[in-house]
């Protein structure tokens, strides 16, 4: 009803009951969360591996004081640090929860983003970085800064080299003994094989940088605990072995045709090609599970009986290979409004049993040497390769740790990619010119 002027004119009766009863509910809801009596909603953010498990962990590590809901992050290890990173520096308050790659647990611990884990899980997971504790001492290691504990590890990941075995067979190659890059490249090439890796420009093609750098006994930069000032270290002989590693493959018949923008996914597919003797692949510790689930629909029992797995291949014949390490540790974020309950929930979810079920259902394998003990009990991996995977993780090596990182990483993939321009002779000494200009803030990435 409105009046002549357009001004609404007296409700009714009935039309004022209605009103006030709403106002009436309205204010109701508001006291109720005024009064904290609603149930708190933890966020959990996580990368799309193993999205199943999670959400199933994310169900029971809830309570009846707290939910936890799952909300997905981006694909790339760099996009969903990019999320991430921009929520914690606005000091969001819905950032509880959040799987981390072990690279950027520095970053966010030195930013004040991380809340710090205390008592007896951070005295189990800094006693493991000596070998001596539950966690792996790879994966214990990645989660430390500034002798404090900032995130607890949940899976440790690592790379081996998974391949054909009938095209080893076929190059005379004794994959009982280590192989390196050179071997494996030219028994590929001279075989009708390829081999396998990630060199599109992200973070994966870091992992393999970094990964050669560190067979040849050097590193990318170090002292990185003093920051901006840290060495830059890759201008050496260990980085130019790198190179000439890079550029051996893109040189030869062995690459495959997508190197340039090659991802951990691209290269399962050249394992069992139609036509072809297969690869050697250097990847995660996923591609058995992966291979099994294609048995009796894309693969037959006998390919799947012909795929083989060694140690990482080493960069310098008789030095030991750094196969990478990686995988997810899970952080409570510090702008967190229900910090307690996070930190129970954080611990629920790297639970022991959280980490069988990932390495069973999802192929991404536990940071705690009881749950490899139950996995390798279970009979759904080969005995040998849970060695060689809990080997590969305390024996391989991490990526630079710096609250610099992203810095570290943009400025590698800027001056080494694409691999096929890759030159020993130029390539470490110009990474580490602009390496050091990003550093020093004379240059941007």
């Amino acid at each position: 009803m409105r009046s002549i002027n357009g001004l609404p004119g007296r409700p009714s009766r009935r039309r004022r009951r209605a009103t006030l009863a709403a106002v009436a509910a309205l204010a109701a809801g508001s006291l109720t969360a005024c009064g904290g009596s609603a149930k708190p909603v933890l966020n959990w953010y996580v990368n799309p591996d193993g999205v199943d498990t999670f959400q199933k962990y994310a169900k029971q590590c809830s309570t009846d004081k707290y939910d936890i809901s799952v909300q997905l992050l981006p694909n790339g290890a760099t996009d969903q640090r990019t999320q991430l990173a921009r929520r914690l520096a606005a000091e969001d308050s819905s950032t509880d929860l959040m799987n981390l790659d072990p690279v950027f647990v520095a970053e966010f611990a030195n930013a004040g983003w991380l809340q710090q884990v205390e008592g007896d899980l951070a005295d189990s997971i800094t006693s493991s970085v000596g070998g001596d504790g539950d966690y792996l001492s790879g994966a214990a290691e990645t989660v430390t800064w500034d002798d404090k504990v900032f995130a607890i590890p949940l899976w440790a990941n690592t790379q081996v080299l998974w391949y054909r075995k009938s095209l080893a067979q076929a190059a005379g190659l004794d994959m009982t003994q280590p192989v390196t890059w050179d071997q494996v490249i030219k028994a590929a090439a001279d075989n009708g094989g390829t081999v396998g890796v990630q060199a599109n420009k992200y973070e994966a093609y870091v992992v393999w940088i970094n990964a050669l750098v560190q067979g040849a006994g050097g590193d990318i930069v170090s002292d990185t605990e003093a920051g901006r000032d840290a060495k830059v270290d890759i201008d050496s002989d260990a980085g130019r072995k790198a190179a000439e590693v890079i550029k051996e493959l893109a040189d030869s018949k062995a690459a495959q045709p997508d190197l340039t923008v090659s991802n951990e996914g691209t290269s399962l597919g050249q394992m069992f090609p139609e036509d072809g003797a297969g690869e050697f692949m250097v990847n995660w510790t996923f591609v058995y599970k992966n291979y099994e689930g294609q048995v009796g629909s894309d693969l037959t029992d006998e390919q799947f009986a012909d795929l083989g797995w060694a140690r990482y291949p080493a960069t310098v014949e008789g030095e030991a290979s750094k196969p990478p390490v990686g995988g997810i540790d899970i952080g409570v974020g510090a702008y967190s409004e229900h910090p307690d309950f996070a930190m129970e929930a954080a611990r629920c979810i790297t639970s022991e049993q959280a980490q069988v079920d990932l390495a069973l259902e999802n192929g991404l394998m536990p940071s705690t040497n009881a749950a490899y003990d139950k996995v390798a009990a279970s009979g759904d991996y080969p005995a040998d390769l849970i060695e060689l995977f809990r080997t590969s993780v305390d024996e391989g090596g991490p990526r630079p740790k710096s609250a610099f990182y992203a810095m570290i990483s943009g400025a590698i993939q800027a001056k080494w990619h694409s691999p096929t321009s890759v030159e020993p002779g130029s390539t470490p000494k110009d990474s580490a010119t602009y390496l050091e200009d990003v550093l020093e803030g004379k240059s941007l990435l």
